[in-house]
Formats: structure tokens, sequence, C-alpha cells
């Protein structure tokens, strides 16, 4: 097939002949997502060029390894855009755990961020969408709302969230996963 005929080919076409051994077919997906992983990455490590590229690169990685478990009821944006934010938060972990306590900035209160590295325009950007956040967290059921801040909030492990509730994982498991699905679509409409 001639590389000008890919470019109008649906992600789930060239999902299925990147499957079949297409490398051409592959690299159209991944013309068509880099910019915007890439922007993505940048917000998301601070301007950070370097880290940025290595998280994009990372993301296009994994993306072709568990391309097989890509799921089509689901767009390929939505599916590499979820590898890229799960990537983005192994790498804060990973740096949240080389960081020594001695390395830290100091400030006034232990919960209080540190955003001297902010401008004004950002700091009223991040409050907005914080105001937004919080919006939705409210519209969740309080079931979900719990469990979302019991995970991401207080970063509870399930098993943790379980024993706190008294269920069983599996039903955490599942009604996090049902949370999260749920906060991400008021988020969107919003």
């Amino acid at each position: 097939m001639e590389i000008e005929k890919y470019i109008i080919l649906s992600d789930a076409q060239l999902v299925t002949f990147a499957l079949d051994g297409d490398s051409v077919a592959f690299e159209t997906l991944f013309k068509r997502y880099r910019d915007g992983i890439y922007n993505v990455c940048l917000q998301r490590t601070g301007g950070n060029v370097d880290d940025a590229l290595d998280l994009m690169q990372e993301t296009f990685v994994k993306v072709y390894v568990n391309l097989a478990k890509y799921d089509s009821r689901f767009t390929f944006g939505q599916w590499i855009y979820t590898i890229a934010r799960n990537n983005f938060i192994d790498y804060v972990r990973r740096r949240r755990d080389d960081l020594s306590l001695d390395s830290l900035p100091r400030s006034s209160s232990p919960l209080s961020p540190v955003d001297g590295d902010q401008t004004p325009e950002e700091r009223i950007i991040s409050e907005q969408h914080s105001v937004q956040v919080e919006g939705c967290m409210a519209a969740l059921p309080e079931k979900y709302r719990q469990m979302v801040e019991m995970r991401f909030v207080r970063e509870l492990s399930y098993e943790e969230i379980a024993t706190q509730l008294g269920l069983p994982l599996g039903t955490v498991k599942t009604q996090i996963h049902r949370a999260r699905e749920r906060l991400c679509k008021l988020i969107g409409e919003s």
C-alpha cells in the first residue's frame, strides 16, 4: 500500500495493519499522536523537554508492546492518552522515591505546594483546574467520591481501602475503576 493511502485510514484500521506486522501503519499512528502526546508530557513535566521526550518515547514503546491489548470499544486516542497518563504517574512516583527528605524544599506547611516556578497566569489556571475537579468530585456519588479521595488524594493502596471499608478487594478495584471513569467523563463534559 502506498504511504499516502495510510493517511486516510482510521485508527482502528491502522491498528489492525500494525498487528499484522505493517510497520508503516504503526508509524502513521505514531505521527498522528506524537505531537499531542509530547505536548501533554511537556505540560505535565513543567516544560522539561528531556523528560517530556523520554515520557513520549516510553509511551509509544508501551503502545507498541501492548497493541494487541487495545480494546476497540474505546477510541485509540483515549487509549494512548491513558497510557501516557499512567506513564506520567509512574514517572512522578519514581521521582518521588528518588528524593530524599533532605532535598525537599522547606515551606510553611508540609501540604503547601511549592509554586515559586509558576507564573501568575499558571497559578490562576491551576486554581481553576482545582475548582473544576472539586466540582466534578462533588457530583460523584458519595461511595465513589470517598474511594477516589482514599486512592488518589490520600494515596492508599487497594488493600488498605478494602480493609478500612470492610469490602472485598475485587469490589474496591471495580468501584475505583468505575469512579475514575465517571470522574473523567464529568471532567470531559465540563
